[in-house]
C-alpha cells in the first residue's frame, strides 16, 4: 500500500525545527541529517569513487554557509551557481540557502556573455563557477566574489574558511520567502526569471511522494543538467528529503551512463524522452542480433509481462528478462521517470514490458516544477499522470475533444517572473491561477493528456488545431532520424491557413554505418514521413520535408529551439 501522506514523519520535527506546515530546505535537510547521518548523501565516480554521508556533507554545508555570512552575504543576497554537475554544485546551493540568501542556478552550457547576462538580470552578488569559466566571469563581472566548483581553482569551495572563533548561526527566515530564481530555458524566446520560494519546492517535492514511493534505500542518478528545475526538484531535492544518495554524471554519453548505472546500483533514473528512446533502441538492437526466432519469442513473452503486469498488479518482467536488463545495465533500476516532453507510449509500454517501472510525468518550471505523476501500480500509458494532490486543474475553454488550456493553481506555483509584473500578470492572476501555456484533456480519473503548446499549434484551412509534438511523437523509435522538428507552413497562394512541414536531421551513424548515399537517405525518410502519415488524421498529414545538414539547436535539456529553427 502506498503511504498516503509520506511527509508524516516531519511531525515529530514540527515545533522543535520549523513551525509552519513545510520546513524550509535548510530545515528539511537538517531533518535529513537527524534522521541518517550515516547514510551515503553526495557520491561521484571520478573514476574512482568518492562519496560523503549526510552529517559529512552536513559540516561542509555548514563550513561554507558560515564563510559566506562571514564576508557580509545572507538574506538579501542573490548568490549564482553555474558548472557541472557535483558534489560541490549540490553543496554550494544549499550553502547559499543556510545563509537565508537566493540561489540563481545557471545553466554552465551558455556562453560566458549569457551567463552573465543573466547574472546582471537576477542581480546576483556573489557566483560559485566551474573551472572552465572561472577566470573569465571573475574578470567580465568585476567586483563580486567568485568561489570555484573544481580543485586547483582559487576559492575552491572545499578551502573557504570563516574566521577564527566566527559563530554562524543559520537566520531563520519564512518558508514563504524566495529561495530560488530559476531562469527558463528559453526555447520560445527570452528567458525569464521564475521566483520558487521553500514552499513551492519542498511542498513540491513531498506532494508528488503521493504518486510515487522512495525511500532511504533509493540511489538517483543526477544525470541531467541539474540548474533545470527537473532534475534539481525530482532528484537533489527528492533524494535528500528521504535520505537518499544522489550519484552525480557530467556526461550525457550513452557509454559512460551505462558504466555510472551498473557501478552505483542506480535504482531511480531519470531522463527524457531521447534518452529513453537511445537505451531501448540499444536494448531491441541487441535482442534482433540473436536471430529472428529468438526476436519473436522474445517479443511474445513482452506481450504476456506487460498484460500480466497491467492486469494483476504482478510484475513478471524481471523474471523473465533478467538477463537482458543486466546486459544493458538496468538491473538494479527500480524506476525509470520520464519528463521533459512527451514520450511514445510505445516505449512507455516496452520499458514497463520488460520489468522496469516507467512513469511519465509533467510540469514547468513555474510550478516547481511536477504537476502530475503515473503512479506505477495504476498507470495509463498515453497519459502523463495523475494530477498530485492539492493542484487544482482546470481544462480552460476546451474544445469538442475536451482539449483546452491547461490552468492549475497550488502551492507550488511560482510567486512570479522576477522583476517582471506585466508577464507575471499574463500568466499568473491574483488569486493564483497559473495559464500553463500547454493544452491537454482531463479523464474522470484525473490523469492528465498532453496534446502540446498552445503557441506552437497549427491551424488548417479546415480550421482544425494541429499539436506539432504529437505528430513528432510518432517518429520516436525511428532509429534513422535523430531530429525532427514538425510545423506550419503557408503554401504558395494562401494567406491564411497553414499546411505541415517538417525538418528532419537524419542519425549520421546509420548514414554512415550503412554506407548511405544522400539520394537513399532521402529516399528512406520520405518512406518513413509516408508510413506516419498513414496513421495521422488527414488534416494532420505532412506535406513538405526539409532534410537537413546541420542538427538543429536543442537547450541543455535537450528541447528543440523552435523559435530559431531554420528550413
Amino acid at each position: 500500500m502506498r503511504e498516503t501522506e509520506p511527509w508524516k514523519f516531519l511531525d515529530a520535527y514540527r515545533g522543535r525545527v520549523f513551525s509552519d506546515r513545510w520546513p524550509t530546505i535548510p530545515q528539511l535537510f537538517d531533518i535529513t541529517t537527524d534522521r541518517f547521518p550515516d547514510r551515503a548523501c553526495f557520491t561521484i565516480y571520478s573514476p574512482q569513487r568518492m562519496s560523503t554521508n549526510y552529517r559529512e556533507t552536513h559540516e561542509i554545508i555548514l563550513k561554507v554557509a558560515s564563510y559566506l555570512t562571514s564576508i557580509g552575504l545572507g538574506p538579501g543576497s542573490h548568490i549564482a551557481v553555474t558548472g557541472k554537475n557535483s558534489p560541490e554544485w549540490g553543496i554550494a546551493y544549499i550553502a547559499v540557502l543556510y545563509t537565508g540568501a537566493v540561489v540563481v542556478p545557471i545553466d554552465y552550457q551558455l556562453s560566458t556573455q549569457d551567463i552573465i547576462t543573466l547574472m546582471h538580470a537576477g542581480d546576483v552578488t556573489a557566483a560559485f563557477v566551474d573551472e572552465e569559466k572561472y577566470e573569465h566571469i571573475k574578470k567580465d563581472f568585476a567586483g563580486i566574489p567568485c568561489f570555484g566548483l573544481a580543485r586547483g581553482v582559487e576559492s575552491f569551495i572545499y578551502d573557504l574558511e570563516p574566521p577564527a572563533g566566527f559563530v554562524f548561526t543559520p537566520p531563520q527566515v519564512p518558508v514563504q520567502s524566495t529561495a530560488a530564481i530559476l531562469f527558463t530555458s528559453g526555447t520560445t524566446g527570452d528567458p525569464k526569471g521564475v521566483m520558487l520560494s521553500h514552499e513551492n519546492l519542498v511542498s513540491d517535492c513531498f506532494l508528488a511522494q503521493s504518486n510515487l514511493n522512495i525511500s532511504e534505500q533509493d540511489i538517483f542518478y543526477a544525470l541531467l543538467p541539474i540548474h533545470h528545475s527537473y532534475t534539481m526538484l525530482a532528484v537533489f531535492i527528492e533524494s535528500f528529503s528521504v535520505g537518499a544518495e544522489t550519484v552525480f554524471g557530467k556526461r550525457m554519453v550513452v557509454k559512460q551512463i551505462l558504466s555510472d548505472l551498473k557501478e552505483a546500483k542506480i535504482t531511480m533514473f531519470l531522463g527524457v524522452p531521447m534518452l529513453f528512446n537511445k537505451l531501448l533502441t540499444g536494448i531491441l538492437k541487441g535482442v534482433k542480433e540473436k536471430g529472428a526466432l529468438a526476436y519473436g519469442l522474445i517479443r511474445t513473452l513482452m506481450a504476456i509481462s506487460g498484460f500480466i503486469k497491467k492486469t494483476f498488479g504482478v510484475n513478471p518482467g524481471r523474471a523473465f528478462f533478467g538477463s537482458i536488463l543486466e546486459k544493458a545495465s538496468l538491473s538494479s533500476i527500480r524506476i525509470c521517470i520520464s519528463g521533459g516532453g512527451p514520450l511514445d507510449p510505445k516505449v512507455f509500454r516496452q520499458y514497463n514490458q520488460l520489468g522496469i517501472d516507467f512513469v511519465q510525468g509533467y510540469g514547468l518550471t513555474e510550478t516547481s516544477p511536477i504537476l502530475t505523476l503515473n503512479p506505477v501500480e495504476h498507470y495509463k500509458e498515453t497519459s502523463v499522470g495523475k494530477v498530485l494532490p492539492e493542484v487544482e486543474m482546470i481544462i480552460d475553454n476546451p474544445n469538442e475533444d475536451g482539449i483546452g488550456e491547461i490552468v492549475v493553481r497550488g502551492p507550488m506555483v511560482m510567486q512570479g517572473y522576477y522583476k517582471m509584473p506585466e508577464e507575471t500578470a499574463e500568466v499568473l492572476s491574483p488569486d493564483g491561477w497559473l495559464r500553463t501555456g500547454d493544452v491537454g484533456k482531463l479523464d474522470d480519473e484525473n490523469y492528465l493528456y498532453l496534446a502540446g503548446r498552445i503557441k506552437n499549434v497549427i491551424v488548417t484551412e479546415g480550421g482544425k488545431n494541429v499539436y506539432p509534438e504529437e505528430i513528432e511523437n510518432e517518429f520516436q523509435l525511428y532509429d534513422e532520424i535523430d531530429q525532427i522538428l514538425v510545423r506550419g507552413y503557408i503554401p504558395e497562394g494562401k494567406t491564411v491557413a497553414e499546411e505541415i512541414e517538417s525538418l528532419i536531421y537524419p542519425n549520421q551513424d546509420w548514414i554512415s554505418q550503412n554506407h548511405l548515399s544522400p539520394e537513399q537517405v532521402e529516399e528512406r525518410i520520405h518512406d518513413i514521413v509516408t508510413e506516419v502519415n498513414q496513421r495521422l488524421r488527414s488534416y494532420e498529414k505532412i506535406t513538405r520535408i526539409h532534410i537537413l545538414k546541420e542538427p538543429l539547436e536543442m537547450t541543455t535539456t535537450q528541447k528543440l529551439k523552435r523559435h530559431i529553427a531554420k528550413g
